[in-house]
């Protein structure tokens, strides 16, 4: 049988399991479309239009095209096409044709990875080889040995690095790469989208400091941009760069047919909601697939995960066939060696299965699949896209399956998938301007050169900043200069992936003392608490200690059937209303407030059935933080004509807020543990605590807040970074529409009181929970 006639067969066999089981919620059928082509415009160096034609691309697509015209013109461009669209090509080429017409021109590429940055250099070297000029390409990043650095520094024509070199190896040493500044013609940014949140307001600060350094050495750089598709490319390209951009976003590569699969687990306990495991029907759908010989990708959630499926689908194929090697493995943590080998083979068609972290989304060169299977839902309908581009041939048939998980936003996801198939409503979100990650830039960009009186960071107005950094001993004021006067090195002093550097290193200490991982400060209160599971490259460790002092945790390898969930306590504050809407029978509101957190127990969640085995109480101290948040407010009257008991209501508000937690991330395209929530009652300004801990604390203040007749709740959700990067807002924006997919979600929940996909476990979201969230979602809603 060809591919395509297994292909067609392999979905019949999953569709007579999804119509036995009833899983399977849309089978959408995406037609081929026929590629548009344009010749090579006629003032391309002759000598690249021979060596790309050679290489396979005879003519280009019309958006390869339309890039080429706009970068003649001296326009920044943000290209927005598919996976395997060719926009590589979008940069290659101008680039390309600006060293071999001028030897002394030099280009900067900047990838989110290591591994995206050696597979485009890979690219790269096939076409060079076939030029009759040297063009000397070089990647800079941790890895580069000290000897060679020199000789990159002083030949590079393409430079190829990513945000975390260009930030502490590249800018702060300036004076060391003179050539490439006074010479710097294009700047490319590939992958734009993963830079969202604080890792993209950082890049943005880092390239203020990179323009100020080429307008130093009298350089103005064109910038060219490719992202996936997201909802605000061009508005996220402009922040980011803060120039002009013009957008290139009408595909002209062919595509081959697909076919797209939205497969349910069964439900198993319609009283609980309980569903079968996802991880087990991820396997099962593959299975099907891979015994039929077809090529199958499959994304896993973590790593632990990832390993968890290679060892299944290894016991179902390798097995039965008796052939090993077909399955394997790809994730962080696996030495560069062994992943180009895996790549290779997956070229080659060596290797008919892999299970892969997200560290495959990205566009490294693995060839072209047959089928991808989503074990879970990735958290934003761009990197769904992303995954699924990675199966399907410029011709011929593919397919890609995503299989759903219990949380609200997967089940929203695979129950409503018109809303999935119909829009991408999704918004990269930055804050440059976050007061932290401002400052800590301003530090990096004064070390680099000094600031000049009056002068502006990108648009931001500066001077009160500098007289702060004056107090603090780091800069001098002199002859109308801002000098760095400290021995600090600030960029050592910045993490790019978090607001504060303040991070715990993790300690094992099994046999020898080592550190196996870095935990950053808020995010240790709950992972690294003392007895806590903590899990690090899918082994457990128990935390003995957690020293505060010295910012370390003390951990020793165990081997037991659960891990553990934080219990936190968040009291919030509005310091600061900066916008207000009533929606007829609800208010919304976004501003400032101040939020305090603390982790005052723990549960042990059994793997595999998710049950709660145990439980412990902490007392950890406090962390506070200001920043921005988006609540709800649900007028008293309103909350108190509800026919419920007292505690039911309260039920009902917290069930409410598990669901707007985790469906938020559907419009803010961040991770859940971005946001945070808390319940507080606006008449008096103090926060409810959970369930969990009220059933636990003696204090009749807090059960009698909202027995009060003026109790009038406020659910907030708020950034989970001090200063805010912006998530917020963008729900205040939403009006109703927020509200409208919870109720969708909790209404097509089958469980009767409550269960992960809605509410929460109807243990922990208490009697009459659902009746409570839908009928107040009904009437603030209608």
């Amino acid at each position: 049988m060809s591919r395509d006639e297994n292909l067609i067969k392999s979905l019949e066999e999953l569709k007579k399991i999804g119509i036995i089981n009833d899983s399977i919620t849309a089978i959408k059928h995406i037609p081929a479309r026929q590629g548009r082509y344009m010749a090579y415009p006629s003032d391309v160096h002759p000598a690249l239009i021979k060596a790309l034609q050679e290489k396979g691309f005879t003519r280009l697509y019309t958006h390869q095209n339309l890039s080429w015209q706009l970068i003649k013109e001296g326009k920044n461009i943000v290209i927005v096409t598919p996976t395997a669209s060719g926009k590589t090509l979008c940069y290659n080429l101008p680039v390309l044709d600006s060293i071999l017409k001028n030897p002394s021109a030099r280009a900067i590429y900047m990838f989110p990875t290591k591994a995206l940055s050696q597979d485009q250099r890979a690219e790269l070297d096939e076409t060079i080889k076939l030029l009759p000029e040297e063009i000397r390409i070089f990647t800079y990043d941790g890895d580069t040995p000290q000897d060679a650095r020199k000789a990159i520094r002083a030949r590079g024509h393409i430079i190829l690095t990513n945000p975390d070199m260009l930030h502490a190896g590249i800018l702060p040493h300036h004076t060391k790469w003179i050539k490439l500044f006074e010479n710097l013609q294009y700047v490319v940014i590939d992958e734009l989208h993963n830079y969202r949140g604080i890792f993209g307001s950082h890049l943005a600060n880092i390239l203020r400091r990179l323009k100020r350094i080429a307008n130093f050495y009298g350089a103005s750089p064109q910038f060219i941009l490719s992202t996936a598709t997201i909802s605000n490319p061009l508005e996220m390209a402009e922040k980011i760069t803060e120039e002009p951009v013009s957008l290139v976003d009408e595909n002209g590569a062919p595509q081959g047919e697909k076919y797209f699969v939205f497969y349910n687990p069964p439900v198993v306990n319609k009283f609980l909601g309980i569903r079968r495991s996802y991880v087990n029907e991820s396997r099962r759908v593959a299975s099907i697939f891979l015994k039929n010989g077809l090529q199958t990708i499959v994304f896993a959630q973590s790593r632990l995960i990832t390993e968890v499926l290679v060892t299944y689908l290894k016991e179902d194929i390798e097995k039965t066939i008796q052939q090993k090697g077909l399955i394997r493995g790809y994730r962080g943590g696996y030495l560069p060696l062994k992943r180009r080998e895996i790549e290779k083979k997956l070229r080659e068609g060596k290797i008919r299965g892999v299970v892969s972290t997200n560290a495959l989304e990205l566009g490294i060169d693995i060839g072209s699949l047959d089928v991808a299977v989503l074990a879970g839902y990735p958290g934003t309908i761009t990197s769904t896209w992303q995954m699924a581009g990675r199966a399907g041939r410029k011709s011929g048939k593919s397919a890609a399956v995503l299989v759903g998980t219990s949380s609200p936003l997967g089940q929203f996801i695979i129950n409503n998938p018109d809303y999935f198939f119909s829009k991408n409503p999704e918004n990269a979100l930055i804050n440059p301007d976050n007061l932290s990650i401002l400052v800590s830039h301003i530090e990096c960009a004064a070390f680099e050169l000094p600031f000049v009186e009056g002068e502006k960071f990108g648009s931001q107005e500066i001077g009160e900043i500098l007289k702060f950094l004056v107090d603090e001993k780091l800069v001098h004021f002199s002859k109308g200069k801002w000098f760095w006067t400290s021995d600090a090195y600030p960029a050592d002093g910045v993490n790019l992936r978090s607001i504060s550097s303040d991070n715990f290193v993790v300690v094992d200490t099994t046999e020898k003392s080592k550190a196996i991982a870095e935990v950053d400060f808020s995010s240790a209160l709950t992972a690294l608490h003392p007895k806590a599971i903590y899990l690090c490259e899918g082994e457990q460790y128990f935390v003995e200690n957690l020293d505060f002092e010295q910012r370390k945790a003390y951990v020793k390898k165990t081997d037991v059937d659960y891990y553990t969930d934080a219990i936190d306590y968040t009291k919030i504050k509005i310091l600061d209303s900066f916008d207000q809407k009533n929606l007829g029978k609800c208010d919304i509101s976004h501003g400032e407030v101040h939020v305090a957190t603390q982790v005052v127990g723990f549960k042990k969640i059994k793997f595999h059935t998710m049950e709660n085995v145990g439980s412990g109480d902490l007392s950890l101290p406090q962390n506070e933080m200001h920043t921005t948040a988006y609540w709800l407010t649900i007028p008293s009257q309103i909350f108190h004509s509800l026919s419920f008991a007292s505690e039911e209501k309260i039920n009902g508000l917290f069930g409410l807020t598990y669901c707007l937690h985790h469906v938020s991330p559907l419009f803010m395209m961040c991770d859940l543990r971005d946001v945070g929530v808390s319940v507080g009652d606006n008449s008096t300004g103090k926060s409810v605590p959970p369930r969990d801990i009220r059933q636990k604390t003696s204090h009749k203040e807090d059960k009698d807040i909202f027995s009060d007749i003026d109790f009038e709740p406020n659910i907030f959700i708020f950034d989970n970074f001090p200063g805010g990067i912006g998530l917020s807002p963008s729900l205040f924006d939403l009006e109703k529409e927020l509200l409208k997919q919870c109720l969708k979600t909790i209404a097509a929940c089958p469980c009767k009181e409550g269960c992960p996909s809605c509410l929460g476990p109807v243990k922990e979201s208490g009697k009459q929970a659902k009746e409570v969230a839908l009928e107040i979602l009904r009437i603030i809603i209608n």
